[in-house]
């Protein structure tokens, strides 16, 4: 198991999520003591169920491709995220899961039993829109309860099911309240309540977070998480916010003109994006085109006409003998800013200090090369060891080995 600070509770990060989204998400629910264990930290983990399997399914609209022969598996559980900019393709694919669009081709199997051409109401699915579609002449109880006696349950189950929501979402004291009376975190968790008050196999959300304000959405995001992981329903959420993605889900599909470009957990699209549209979609990234001039088992060395040194990396990256044109992508966070020249052969640049931007927690530098093109660099306001460079020093940017990927596309 990974190392937490012995506090009595066992580890309640989800696997998967890192950098911020982590230690905000340990802070919160160290703060709220009250909270479920999570899941075994990633490695931990029996396989889990295929619940949802997308079996290449493509929708057009006239002669436009929506959704080009998309296939995936979200398993039992799990929070999946749709991720992508607008026209990728996610809405629809959400919209596919839900039943209000039919796919031009493919399958949707949920549970095993195809739900392909299974009309909205017969599956076992709700979906919490961005705009939460509450009723606002109804009451907080009577708003969790309409899907309820849409289903003719018995009266007495309906108010047990009510009351078990609104304890779930922390809403006992609202019931009686109209949505108008409610904030914007009070009304996401009564549509959240009503879309689980019927305990669907899958729930939808649909950009749940893009009526927030900013701070209130960071907390919403993992009080949303702590929810839908306490009740162990199956999630799967459209967004096009990397942070919202990276904090909320176990995986993300990154989507890009209909078609899946990458699949994977937070960490693995972070740190190893397999093209450079995934890397520059995912946080900010320093590109360096360049040319592979040796490609051995063992390390490669990469010429780049942005840079005066070369590029050393720890392995080597399979060029064809036709094609050795690569980008060489590094995270501000590790392209490292000094003022003494480094001594490596490899792996380094002059330049010159253009811009800086402080952002509380960390500077961004933006360092100018020598030939104009301008490079990002994190650095921590907690470290104060020496001299920190200003505006128009010269310095130099260097990095590690194993700080950057090799892109092919």
């Amino acid at each position: 198991m990974t190392e937490v600070p012995d506090t009595g509770l066992q580890s309640t990060i989800k696997p998967g999520r890192v950098g911020r989204a982590t230690e905000t998400c340990w802070e919160f629910h160290m703060a709220n003591a009250s909270s479920i264990y999570r899941k075994a930290l990633e490695g931990h983990q029996a396989p889990k169920k295929v619940l949802v399997k997308i079996d290449r399914v493509t929708k057009k609209f006239d002669e436009t491709t929506a959704v080009d022969d998309v296939s995936l598996e979200i398993h039992q559980g799990e929070i999946f995220a749709l991720l992508g900019g607008s026209g990728s393709g996610k809405s629809t694919l959400l919209r596919m899961l839900a039943g209000f669009e039919r796919p031009t081709e493919g399958r949707i199997l949920l549970d095993g039993v195809d739900i392909t051409d299974m009309p909205p109401y017969e599956r076992p699915i709700n979906m919490m829109f961005q705009s939460y579609a509450l009723f606002p002449h109804m009451t907080v109880a009577q708003n969790i309860a309409f899907g309820l006696k849409q289903d003719r349950l018995p009266a007495a189950e309906i108010d047990a099911r009510v009351q078990e929501m609104l304890r779930l979402v922390h809403m006992t004291q609202y019931a009686k309240r109209k949505p108008h009376q409610l904030s914007g975190g009070q009304r996401q968790r009564v549509a959240l309540a009503r879309s689980l008050a019927k305990r669907p196999k899958l729930l939808l959300l649909d950009e749940p977070m893009g009526a927030l304000d900013k701070k209130l959405r960071s907390q919403m995001q993992l009080e949303l998480v702590e929810i839908i992981e306490r009740v162990g329903v199956t999630c799967v959420m459209v967004t096009h916010d990397q942070e919202e993605a990276m904090t909320m889900a176990e995986r993300i599909a990154i989507m890009h003109l209909g078609w899946i470009a990458q699949i994977g957990s937070p960490v693995d699209i972070y740190e190893a994006p397999v093209s450079r549209m995934v890397c520059e979609f995912i946080g900010n990234v320093n590109a360096f085109d360049g040319t592979v001039v040796e490609d051995l088992e063992g390390h490669a060395i990469i010429h780049s006409p942005d840079l005066a040194q070369k590029i050393y990396v720890g392995h080597g990256v399979s060029t064809s003998v036709q094609d050795k044109s690569i980008t060489y992508a590094i995270r501000p966070e590790k392209l490292l800013v000094s003022t003494v020249k480094p001594e490596n052969r490899y792996n380094w640049s002059a330049g010159k200090v253009h811009d800086i931007a402080y952002l509380g927690g960390h500077s961004v530098f933006y360092v100018e090369l020598p030939g104009g093109k301008i490079v990002q660099s994190f650095m921590a306001n907690a470290e104060r060891r020496g001299a920190r460079p200003t505006w128009d020093d010269q310095v130099y940017v260097w990095w590690e080995d194993d700080s950057g990927v090799v892109l092919r596309a």
